[in-house]
């Protein structure tokens, strides 16, 4: 599976020592990369997480803070809204021609990059009072032999307007960054402790999964701190040293749209914009505005990044009001569609869980009730083969789904694949294990959720389609594949119930011919209870480390919102 360049990892490999699970599997180093992200996903640097969709939530709905405008929405109602567009156009003649943008500038209206204006780095330096390791080091007295040490916790310490979302986790040497209502920090993966923060105007309201080979991002910001939600302000980053680089403002009137979902996605030096019909292009390094129309009538929902560039488009049918969905192989540099390929009548792209090779999660209907496929494609676009799941229903998880912004399609993690043997690593939906329990809805309600699922990994000979093995995870435990190193896919295994003693989450490996699931990062049964408050995280692994990030910060209350732990690290 294509995963973003590789980033620097940390420390030295991790040495698993012998415990209950038995002989652990060979660590296997890589670079702390975004998944596919950073969470096994597609986009995709080796971190395996993950990362990145139009989006349909996977899983259970997650909270929506109070009297704010929910984004959320289905893959459905989003091509719904496409086709009304679509629609429209036909039945007045008008339609929009699109032409591909290349340099030219001679409309006058192409958004020009300039120097920033967002505020520079704080010259107070790095702040240290409080070190995440404190935590950690109470958690690490009960840890047992074979178990890694919780390396640092970082919690929010931000006093948010009802929560917000999380965009990240991003990691370039030494350094892992997230952007967070108005402020991307950057912390050590040492020892957690803040290296440099960047305050913003306005809101984050979008971001890339990955960043570029060298550690730049491109965010989207809102326009002013107004109720007017519109993304239309991008910010260059280094996230190396906090400073701002290039910003530039999208004209609106191109598309007439208001900018409120935003997908981002980046391949080489190049950042795309897409969502509800848009489609821009700027180069990183500089902020050169590359392209910023798809040919014909066809409109964008978002594009998937990594080493090759995927954008799921939908074009106006022969019958009245209907859409197709393609997917096209998109040269990030011009625009052009190198090859296309077209999804089955009824039928959305949901994500992207690999660029090269091509691996499409596809939904007819809506989510409940709905019916999923994953189809596998070949190095032209055509298709290669659709995995006869033999009665399991095969759901990743995206965990950034459940932002209010920033979903990308590259985002999820559950499936991972390994060219070298042609097979592909797919997880089942996750089942309902044991009794329900209230979960609060931002801060006056809350709803019956049942907390604890399993589920199981299957995988699949891409040459026939055919099922190879299915594992199960354990009880009240899940298992996500990140993506594929050294011959074994790399998985992620959740903390199981409270009841469950003595076990932890962590690492987990498994090799072409299935069997039993063998640990290389055993988490601390002793963090047990604090890694089960990162529900669906983002998971990023490299270098013997893990760590974990929560993509929505919320709280009942300021004072729970305060204290939320945002981002834990483990490995010695």
């Amino acid at each position: 599976m294509s995963q973003p360049p590789p980033q620097q990892g940390f420390g030295a490999p991790y040495e698993p020592r012998p415990g209950v699970y038995g002989d652990p599997g060979q660590p296997q180093p890589g670079p702390y990369g975004q998944q596919s992200g950073p969470y096994g996903q597609p986009p995709q640097s080796s971190y395996g997480c993950p990362p990145q969709p139009p989006p349909v939530p996977y899983g259970r709905p997650q909270p929506q803070p109070p009297n704010r405008p929910s984004g959320r929405r289905s893959r459905g109602r989003l091509a719904g809204l496409v086709a009304a567009v679509l629609a429209g156009a036909l039945v007045i003649g008008a339609g929009v021609w699109f032409v591909v943008g290349g340099d030219d500038a001679s409309d006058g209206r192409k958004p020009v990059a300039k120097e920033s204006i967002a505020p520079k780095q704080p010259g107070a330096g790095p702040s240290r009072k409080k070190t995440p390791a404190a935590e950690a080091a109470e958690i690490n007295k009960g840890r047992k032999e074979g178990e890694a040490k919780v390396r640092w916790i970082q919690k929010n310490g931000v006093d948010l307007p009802l929560g917000a979302a999380a965009l990240g986790p991003w990691v370039t040497g030494d350094t892992v960054v997230k952007a967070m209502h108005r402020t991307v920090s950057g912390y050590s993966l040492e020892d957690g402790s803040q290296e440099w923060s960047l305050r913003l105007p306005t809101d984050v309201c979008a971001a890339p999964t990955g960043p570029t080979a060298d550690g730049k991002i491109v965010i989207g910001l809102l326009t002013d701190t107004s109720a007017d939600r519109t993304c239309d302000k991008l910010q260059m980053i280094d996230l190396a040293t906090g400073e701002a680089g290039w910003s530039a403002t999208i004209d609106r009137a191109v598309h007439n749209d208001d900018l409120r979902y935003v997908i981002m996605a980046i391949s080489g030096d190049v950042v795309t914009i897409g969502g509800l019909g848009r489609a821009e292009a700027y180069r990183v390094s500089d902020g050169k505005h590359l392209w910023g129309k798809l040919p014909g009538p066809c409109k964008v929902e978002g594009f998937a990044g990594g080493a090759v560039m995927l954008a799921s488009v939908i074009c106006p049918a022969q019958s009245k009001g209907a859409i197709d969905t393609e997917v096209r192989r998109i040269d990030p540099v011009t625009g052009r569609t190198l090859w296309t390929y077209k999804v089955r009548k009824d039928w959305n792209v949901d994500a992207v869980y690999s660029v090269d090779p091509p691996v499409i999660f596809l939904r007819n209907g809506p989510l409940v009730g709905g019916t999923s496929a994953i189809a596998v494609l070949n190095d032209d676009g055509t298709a290669r083969f659709r995995p006869v799941s033999g009665g399991d229903t095969l759901e990743g998880l995206c965990p950034g789904k459940e932002r209010e912004v920033g979903w990308n399609l590259d985002i999820c993690m559950g499936v991972a694949v390994d060219t070298d043997t042609d097979t592909l690593y797919v997880t089942t939906k996750r089942r309902p294990v044991g009794r329900t329990k209230r979960r609060p809805v931002g801060r006056t309600k809350s709803r019956p959720v049942v907390r604890w699922f399993t589920n199981d990994v299957v995988a699949f000979d891409m040459s026939t389609g055919k099922r190879k093995w299915k594992v199960p995870s354990p009880p009240t435990q899940t298992l996500m594949p990140l993506r594929v190193e050294g011959g074994k896919v790399l998985m992620y295994l959740s903390p199981p119930d409270p009841k469950t003693k003595d076990v932890g989450g962590g690492i987990m490996t498994l090799g072409p011919q299935g069997g039993t699931p063998r640990p290389v990062l055993r988490h601390p049964a002793s963090a047990a209870a604090t890694e089960r408050t990162f529900d669906e995280p983002i998971v990023l692994h490299a270098d013997g480390r893990s760590l974990l990030m929560i993509p929505q910060v919320y709280g009942e209350t300021d004072e729970e919102e305060m204290e939320r732990r945002t981002m834990i690290a483990f490995g010695d």
